[in-house]
């Protein structure tokens, strides 16, 4: 499996490893007095030297400090009795949330260990198509660390419920299959498409499997009924369980259930009962982040995070290092090329000082130090992307603050309206419904009950098309709007406030800058994230992007907002394949039905 052109494979470089492991030549590195952490027999084992050759590990020897592996060239760290752990790796990540570019994303985790990435760019695909996928591949083979690409699957995600920016198919996805760095099919979204056999999906599932590649699956339902006719179509893992019992469904039907915590998802606690209390076999469970934006990376850590958290919940350290390390590697059909530290395997380690808080102290990747005591060390390259890239809000117009105006029927008086649910810290929302008052024809916010208005607009084929609808749970007490270009998945432009004056100025702004996120209050930006990219994507450094993000989430709050990571749920609000409703460019969805339905209730 390649994924870089300067590591070689296992097969080329197989004489040097075993020359080093027979004791008949130098290793270009050498660990010593470390403490092994061994995740394919789960235990530790002190005492260990660690010898690495052309970027691959050779051998590792217990209380032996062979005097044949140490030449005049090789590099010695002396790991001082400290723990060495495989690499960190990511089953299921969006590069897209973290709103930064590959190598920007790269530079932000690698000093918090993680040094494998299984990355599913379905948000540039929607607003790209194959373009925008290729130049994520092809940044992702240009990496110090390994970073898989899975081919999106879902373009549009809910064929029929939205209008993207670009379309993918089964051909695209066949071509995709002879790629170089492609590792298998990204998550299959449209799980009622798979559950009623519709030919389009199954094509493309078929394409991946007849090229021997992993098929990623996505089942939001809570509703378990479906899921069996879903499995059977191929999907092999899933990581939208929210609960115990999806966990164990999973894996009693042969997928791996990978469990998240990202930035607003908080998967693991709910779900990690299977194994520390129902006692299932931990080989088949995953920690991955699915969605982290910037500010999380720079401030808590990224695969590092997962795993102390998952340790917090009483899991046993070593597990939880099998899921965020071998468990991945194996799912993906590399076992035998990273996830160990052990002969052949890429030279991915980790040294720190304890095993539960997990300090990322030392990070070596493909048999080079690329990160010390939380700086990076590595050289990173510099990737341009296309022209064709930037400048993607395409709206036919700026909006007017009566674009926002939602009609009443004639002579009401008040009406009753289906409202969008925000769930703190999960990606499903509540289909709620809420009496508002009308006022000289025109359906009003309720500020007091914590209902503001939401609107989508269309930004990829300036159509001028608006959606309104309303959303609860941002908590917003001011006059203020906040508009992002990020709208998973199908990335129009939400724009949520209590002020269709500063919505209109929030959605303006955004047109001007050429996508990102913004929040007006009173007539005034108070905070602006820019994402030339895509409209999804920057490619300043993390700290920068952090910062600007932080400074929106400080704005948020300060309008009186107090969700946990309010911005990931925000855009959120167009994901028409999670329950239970959500809003679209064609209008407001039922996503428990898949079906449009009307905002006010007769």
């Amino acid at each position: 499996m390649s994924n870089t052109s300067s590591l070689p494979s296992w097969a080329d470089c197989a004489k040097d490893l075993i020359e080093v492991a027979a004791g008949r030549a130098p290793a270009d590195m050498v660990i010593r007095n470390a403490r092994w952490v061994n995740v394919h027999s789960r235990e530790v084992l002190d005492g260990a030297t660690i010898a690495i050759k052309s970027g691959r590990i050779a051998v590792v020897l217990l209380f032996d400090e062979a005097d044949s592996l140490f030449g005049e060239r090789t590099e010695v760290v002396d790991a001082h009795d400290r723990f060495a752990v495989p690499g960190l790796c990511d089953g299921h990540m969006h590069i897209e949330s973290g709103m930064l570019t590959v190598s920007q994303f790269a530079r932000a985790v690698m000093p918090h260990g993680t040094t494998t990435m299984f990355v599913d760019p379905h948000e540039v695909a929607n607003v790209l198509g194959m373009p925008g996928v290729r130049a994520m591949h092809d940044e992702a083979l240009e990496q110090p660390v390994n970073v898989f690409v899975q081919m999106p699957s879902c373009a549009p995600s809910a064929p029929g419920l939205e209008t993207t920016g670009a379309e993918l198919g089964p051909e695209d996805v066949a071509e995709a299959m002879t790629w170089p760095n492609i590792i298998g099919l990204g998550e299959m979204m449209n799980f009622p498409g798979v559950m009623n056999s519709d030919a389009k999906m199954l094509a493309e599932i078929a394409a991946t499997q007849r090229a021997g590649k992993t098929v990623g699956g996505h089942y939001a339902s809570p509703d378990l009924r479906g899921f069996h006719a879903y499995v059977a179509g191929g999907p092999a893992d899933d990581h939208e369980g929210t609960r115990e019992e999806d966990a164990i469904l999973r894996v009693r039907q042969g997928m791996r259930a990978m469990l998240r915590l990202g930035s607003a998802w908080y998967d693991v606690e709910s779900q990690i009962t299977a194994v520390t209390e129902k006692g299932l076999d931990p080989r088949n469970f995953i920690l991955c982040t699915d969605d982290c934006h910037s500010g999380t990376l720079v401030n808590d850590g990224h695969m590092n995070r997962v795993v102390r958290h998952a340790i917090d919940c009483g899991l046993d350290p070593l597990i939880a290092l099998q899921m965020a390390t071998i468990n991945t590697a194996t799912h993906f059909g590399l076992e035998r090329e990273l996830g160990s530290i052990t002969p052949g395997r890429r030279a991915d380690i980790i040294l720190t000082s304890d095993l539960r808080t997990l300090p990322v102290e030392h990070v070596i990747a493909r048999g080079k130090t690329v990160a010390v005591d939380g700086c990076l060390t590595a050289e990173m390259p510099a990737f341009e992307w296309p022209r064709s890239s930037r400048q993607t809000v395409n709206m036919k117009r700026d909006v007017k603050p009566e674009d926002f105006d939602i009609a009443a029927p004639e002579g009401a008086n008040s009406v009753r309206a289906r409202v969008i649910g925000v769930v703190e810290n999960q990606a499903p929302t509540k289909a709620l419904e809420a009496d508002l008052k009308v006022s000289d024809g025109l359906v009003e916010m309720d500020r007091t009950n914590d209902v503001c208005q939401i609107a989508l607009i269309e930004r990829h084929r300036a159509t001028g098309g608006v959606t309104n609808a309303f959303v609860s749970g941002f908590g917003y007490d001011v006059d203020c709007a906040m508009a992002s270009t990020v709208a998973h998945d199908s990335h129009h432009m939400i724009v949520v406030g209590t002020s269709k004056t500063d919505m209109a100025l929030a959605a303006n702004r955004l047109r001007e800058v050429g996508g990102g996120i913004t929040l007006f209050r009173d007539g005034k930006e108070l905070a602006l994230v820019e994402l030339p990219i895509a409209g999804l994507m920057s490619d300043a450094p993390a700290k920068d992007v952090a910062r600007a993000a932080d400074q929106m989430m400080q704005a948020m709050r300060d309008c009186g907002c107090r969700l946990n990571n309010a911005y990931m749920q925000h855009s959120l609000l167009a994901l028409v394949v999670i329950p239970e409703l959500r809003i679209s460019d064609i209008g407001l969805i039922d996503v428990t039905t898949f079906e449009k339905t009307d905002l006010l209730i007769s």
